[in-house]
């Protein structure tokens, strides 16, 4: 990824709109008591207040777009809220579009939209992505503690506790929940008690960076005469074998909501099963038509919150509807419906 300074992304910026809006554009700076953009450009009666942040992460958005509109609220009611970051997800763009503010973002895509002015360019691909493990709160470690915090949403927690529940030393701990707090996702009480400002912002955010495809997949088919029967079956093998499981995605979904039916039956696993407890399955490994996963999770926060529903384990529904996306079939009508009934918060 490209490194830039926080001069070169304004500048960068600056460029972008001057390829847009070639000679029509007046870039002018605001002294005195207005607050400070980090662009203002004036285009016919419009002043563009474009404000730019070095930021890879969807749950940063929502804090800029408030800043960018109370900074354009104060230059007046010509001015027009826009917000620059390197690369704009779909979370990000839907939380622009639902504010009503502008955005464009460093790798060139736009939607920029005020009266007689309107610049549309997608499809441009994200020039700033970093090779490796990017740092973020939703690392399979970390995102044990953006778990627990949706979990527990509503519940006074406090960090020691916090700490304590997901199993990570308070110093770690301690650096997650200021990046949650810097990024105005987390805030804290009088008491110090820890508080999600927009749980399903964070959410979204999690979910659009979670990558199902990184756990260790056992991909197979496993004879049964209804996928139900196959579910009780496998979780019946393992409580036998003594080997920690828990249902997700489709088959999660469906314990939890019955509102869909589902072939694909997929289990985390704490380890690959023994050869005695796949053969008492007759598993047969198998990547097409399989209508089993076993799933050796990249970090045991997975269980996290698991429950027993109807005799069948099955992880947090947090942790279903991020499974969901990793799904075929009806999976985004199970994670809908899922999300309706189990994960509609109030902040």
């Amino acid at each position: 990824m490209p490194r830039l300074s926080e001069t070169q992304a304004v500048r960068r910026a600056e460029s972008l709109l001057r390829e847009w809006l070639g000679d029509d554009a007046d870039f002018e700076r605001r002294p005195g008591p207005v607050p400070r953009g980090d662009i203002f450009v004036r285009v016919g009666h419009r002043v563009l207040v474009v404000e730019v942040k070095l930021t890879m992460e969807s749950a940063s958005i929502a804090p800029l777009v408030e800043k960018a509109g109370a900074i354009a609220s104060a230059v007046g009611k010509t001015a027009v809220p826009v917000v620059v970051v390197p690369f704009m997800g779909e979370v990000g763009r839907r939380v622009c579009n639902e504010a009503g503010v502008s955005w464009f973002d460093l790798s060139g895509n736009a939607q920029i939209v005020a009266p007689g002015l309107r610049i549309h360019v997608e499809g441009k691909p994200n020039a700033f992505k970093r090779p490796g493990r990017p740092s973020t709160v939703f690392a399979p470690r970390s995102s044990r503690i953006v778990r627990q915090l949706l979990i527990d949403q509503g519940r006074s927690l406090h960090q020691r506790e916090l700490a304590r529940l997901v199993g990570l030393d308070e110093g770690f701990t301690s650096r997650i929940v200021r990046k949650l707090e810097a990024d105005e996702l987390l805030e804290r009480d009088a008491s110090g008690a820890l508080h999600v400002t927009n749980p399903g912002l964070l959410l979204d955010a999690w979910r659009e960076t979670y990558d199902f495809s990184k756990h260790h997949v056992l991909q197979g088919h496993v004879p049964n005469r209804s996928s139900e029967e196959g579910l009780r079956q496998l979780v019946g093998t393992f409580a036998t074998e003594k080997l920690r499981c828990a249902a997700t995605g489709l088959g999660a979904a469906w314990v939890m909501t019955k509102f869909a039916g589902f072939r694909l039956t997929t289990v985390f696993v704490a380890e690959e099963p023994s050869e005695a407890a796949l053969d008492a399955l007759g598993f047969r490994s198998e990547e097409r038509g399989a209508n089993t996963w076993l799933v050796v999770p990249t970090d045991e926060g997975v269980f996290d919150g698991a429950d027993v529903r109807e005799g069948v384990p099955c992880v947090h529904p947090v942790q279903a509807y991020l499974d969901l996306k990793g799904q075929p079939e009806r999976a985004a009508e199970a994670a809908s419906e899922l999300r309706k009934q189990f994960l509609t918060w109030r902040a």
